[in-house]
């Protein structure tokens, strides 16, 4: 089937699926931020339309899988959270949707108890679909080309199901063609948010008390290039940070050929940008870089990260590493390894090479590809990188006073709370200090299991 052709088709006659009106709606989310942004607003329309939601680890009417296709690992998981679902209630209806659906439908419509098969630009609609759902009065599978979906809703999310942070999505889609992802052709190209609709949403969210906003896409960096004589990443970002209200902003994934001197400026000189960048790395090492089909090689990360830092001195780094790549050979990882040490990445997000026949990278012939258990040792060597990193950035941080969102009780440590500093550092400290999503100021004075803890 073609990557971007529309796809729809009816499944052989059925019954519909359940024997009463849908009440209780359960969702769960995989993957990325824009993923957990787009869940949300399907849970606040359906909240809108007096559904009751559910944990989805509880009996519902209707389960709604928001998967992920990153990797095959991704794919196994959504059909064993569909599985487990529908062990808790047999004759609920199960609708199916995100990357994995929109890359493979058929594959997914073909998991036993899976009713409807909903494609990322038909996702958001699903609250209006349910009806017709219920009375088996629509085709399985609702697939149509990625480029067709809207960048975000139209309308404006009342909050966040997390209370302490809102993803801000304002850019969809990826113009890139890396050798290695298939986002881009599940994703759709780049398409911006005007920047009138997130500042809106910034209000909205400010005047409700909410007090981080982590702004996202599917390659963030690209955002205005698709709109004639509008603001780039780092126009928008300036934009929000004029808006009133105590909130700071946390940059998600970024491709270091987007750091741009305008960029370097605002870590610089605003405050409400916090000092921390999780960088789309995937490698260290030049070739492997080139044969990604990646903008930029290790120079050009060092350099835009040396002036990030200049700008910052406090930033912390998070990245995403891809290892086992088919032309990474022992030396090659070494040199990506060293460069993750060099840069002090702290938060390594690592995966081992998924091979997509869908990918040139996928179609290198096996005898080429780097055996999956050597993929398996290398990530494991990389992620202990990260944890030497890690203890030293963190040590570093000891003594020195943090403004800390305060996220969740630390279950491990009855009477502690849990939130995580502007540069994402852990921190816990003792309950009283503060409530769920406020800001407290707190001193780290030791650091246990890779947490900062304020006694």
């Amino acid at each position: 089937m073609s990557e971007t052709a529309p796809l729809t088709f009816v499944a052989p006659e059925r019954e519909p699926a359940g024997d009463g009106p849908v009440r209780r709606v359960a969702t769960t989310t995989m993957g990325c931020k824009v993923n957990q942004f787009e869940t949300e607003a399907i849970r606040q329309a359906l909240q809108g339309d007096a559904f009751e939601l559910v944990p989805f680890e509880a009996e519902a009417d209707l389960y709604l899988v928001n998967t992920c296709t990153v990797t095959r690992e991704a794919d196994r998981q959504a059909r064993q959270l569909v599985r487990r679902a529908l062990r808790r209630n047999p004759e609920a209806l199960m609708v199916v949707t995100g990357c994995y659906a929109q890359r493979d439908p058929e594959a997914v419509a073909a998991i036993p108890g899976v009713d409807l098969v909903l494609g990322n630009g038909e996702k958001l609609d699903v609250h209006g679909l349910i009806p017709d759902l219920a009375a088996g009065a629509l085709p399985q599978v609702m697939v149509g080309s990625p480029d067709e979906a809207s960048a975000v809703p139209e309308g404006l999310l009342t909050r966040f199901e997390s209370r302490t942070r809102g993803f801000l999505q304002v850019q969809q889609g990826c113009d890139q063609s890396c050798t290695f992802c298939i986002i881009s052709s599940v994703r759709g190209g780049s398409r911006s948010v005007p920047v009138r609709h997130v500042v809106r949403q910034v209000d909205r969210w400010a005047a409700a008390g909410m007090h981080e906003f982590v702004v996202t896409g599917v390659d963030v960096g690209s955002y205005g290039a698709d709109i004639d004589g509008g603001a780039d990443l780092a126009g928008l970002l300036a934009a929000i940070a004029e808006r009133e209200g105590d909130f700071r902003l946390r940059l998600s994934s970024l491709d270091p050929s987007h750091i741009t001197d305008e960029l370097v400026a605002l870590f610089r000189d605003e405050p409400k940008i916090c000092p921390h960048v999780h960088l789309s790395l995937q490698h260290g090492d030049a070739k492997v870089l080139k044969q990604m089909k990646r903008r930029y090689g290790p120079d050009l990360v060092r350099e835009r990260v040396a002036r990030l830092r200049e700008a910052a001195p406090d930033l912390v780094l998070s990245a995403d590493v891809l290892v086992g790549f088919p032309t990474e050979d022992e030396a090659a990882y070494e040199r990506a390894e060293a460069l993750v040490e060099e840069l002090e990445i702290a938060y390594p997000h690592v995966f081992p090479f998924s091979p997509r026949p869908e990918t040139p990278g996928g179609r290198i012939p096996e005898n080429k590809q780097v055996p999956a258990p050597e993929r398996k040792a290398r990530a494991a060597r990389m992620r202990a990188a990260g944890e030497r990193i890690r203890s030293r950035v963190l040590e570093r941080v000891v003594g020195r006073s943090q403004r800390v969102l305060v996220e969740e009780p630390d279950k491990a440590h009855p009477g502690w709370l849990r939130g995580r500093a502007p540069t994402y550092l852990p921190v816990r400290f003792p309950q009283g200090q503060g409530e769920i999503g406020e800001m407290v100021s707190v001193t780290p004075s030791r650091v246990a299991d890779e947490v900062l803890v304020a006694e």
